[in-house]
């Protein structure tokens, strides 16, 4: 039966104004649920504790977006190759690895080489003093950015880095050992004169699920925590990072990248593909090497479609967070004590609410518990990588989400953690805290054994 065009209108219009309600629904200030705590990414957590728990879509989703985040999920698995050819072409001509996934194994954190190898799953930013035309870092002439360390077949790479360690020990206050490994970076096997005053800065991948959900955040929830003169004088001073947004081309917030360095996920995946993979897509049509001798000259960019692009960009924006453990455990809360009387929470912000959001309801209005500002912190000189990145210093990072953390072992086969791996446990990732967190680093420090193990205890059930 053919419906009249009054009466599709009018349909159209109530169904539009009950997504607005669903959408815009909102909830007592003392509303309290005893689950809420569990539910790490508000409706769209999954309770899975094996090792496919970073991998799972939003539970909300309707068939049809489920099989846009199906075909993301394809592409972001995909391994590209050198042009021409007929399937997943224009890898390089040089690079850091394959594919997405190559780096982002099970969707989660990268692992570091050990001593004396070289670099594989993790990159290494470059720059020279002063900025780019846009306020960022100042590409390294015949280098640009980003090392590339690997190269098509008959393409010289750009270079290496070796990786070693030195081992110090230090201690708590009631005499318990720890050690701290020191990492030193070597560039090695460059194809041409690498100048001496390159600033150089290591990467591990970042965990990319719940990243939709910290989409969703407002710019104006962000920026309420920011406290950049510290004039409440609790030694915490969050800074927000301005970057430049090449889909706008303006300056907007950064929150994404260790630095807060990426204004949102699209050019945050663009940018990957461009410089990990040697991907052209719409958002970033050169090649990386365009001006080096490695420059394909093919006429083939964009290499990747824009259909192909926004799926891994779906992809990455609905992928679920795995729920709490044990959140009810007497040494879990015990330790959740702890973090907030260490001030950890000043920083690492337990909960936050995502804005309204009528055009993807999805994410709209969700209490979540990323246990992360979005904000840039100075670490202190330890964790400095001395690299300016817009309003990031040397010496600042971006608050790491902490959900999902407990299950990195499980995940990736290892517990490696901060920006560049060198951290072997969440104790020595504290540990490692300078700069604002030196305070809470000394609470934790003059914690007695058992309220240490607690804290982590805390930590690993989140």
């Amino acid at each position: 039966m053919r419906i009249p065009a009054i009466y599709r209108v009018c349909l159209a219009l109530v169904t539009a104004i009950v997504l607005i309600l669903v959408a815009c629904n909102k909830f007592d200030a003392g509303y309290s649920n005893p689950d809420d705590e569990w539910r790490s990414g508000g409706k769209q957590t999954v309770f899975d504790q094996s090792s496919k728990a970073f991998g799972h879509p939003f539970p909300s989703l309707s068939e049809t977006l489920e099989r846009v985040h199906e075909i993301g999920d394809a592409q972001f698995s995909s391994t590209f190759v050198s042009a021409p050819a007929p399937v997943n072409p224009g890898l390089g001509p040089i690079f850091n690895n394959v594919g997405c996934a190559s780096c982002h194994i099970g969707d989660g954190r990268g692992k570091v080489p050990g001593t004396g190898e070289i670099s594989v799953l993790m990159l290494f930013r470059l720059s020279i003093a002063g900025e780019d035309p846009h306020g960022g870092p100042n590409p390294v002439p015949g280098y640009g950015d980003q090392l590339q360390n690997r190269g098509n077949i008959g393409v010289q790479k750009e270079g290496d880095v070796a990786i070693s360690y030195n081992d110090k020990t230090f201690y708590f206050d009631d005499g318990t050992s720890y050690n701290l490994r020191f990492p030193t970076y070597t560039v090695i096997n460059t194809y041409t004169a690498f100048p001496a005053d390159v600033m150089l800065s290591p990467r591990v991948a970042a965990p990319v699920f719940g990243l939709g959900l910290l989409e969703a955040l407002s710019d104006a929830d962000i920026l309420s925590r920011a406290d950049e003169k510290d004039t409440d004088g609790d030694g915490i001073s969050g800074k927000p990072n301005y970057v430049w947004n090449y889909t706008t081309n303006s300056t907007t917030l950064g929150r994404f990248g260790w630095k807060a360095n990426q204004p949102n996920l699209l050019q945050q995946v663009a940018a990957a593909y461009n410089q990990d993979i040697g991907i052209t897509t719409s958002v970033f049509p050169r090649e990386s090497t365009l001006g080096q001798p490695q420059y394909d000259g093919r006429s083939d960019d964009p290499e990747l479609i824009d259909s192909l692009l926004y799926s891994v960009e779906f992809y990455v924006k609905t992928l679920a967070v795995p729920g709490r453990r044990n959140a009810t455990d007497a040494i879990v809360q015990q330790g959740k004590q702890l973090f907030m009387s260490a001030g950890c929470d000043k920083c690492h912000t337990p909960s936050m609410r995502t804005a309204v959001n009528v055009v993807f309801p999805d994410v709209s209005n969700q209490l979540i518990h990323p246990y992360t500002d979005l904000l840039l912190h100075d670490m202190g000189d330890s964790l400095a990588d001395h690299r300016p990145d817009f309003l990031a210093t040397g010496n600042e990072w971006r608050t790491a989400p902490l959900w999902g953390i407990g299950l990195t072992q499980k995940v990736n086969g290892h517990n490696n953690f901060l920006h560049d791996g060198r951290a072997r446990s969440l104790m020595e990732a504290i540990m490692w805290h300078g700069g604002e967190a030196l305070q809470s680093r000394n609470k934790v420090k003059a914690m007695s054994s058992t309220e240490r193990n607690a804290l982590i205890k805390f930590l690993e059930s989140l």
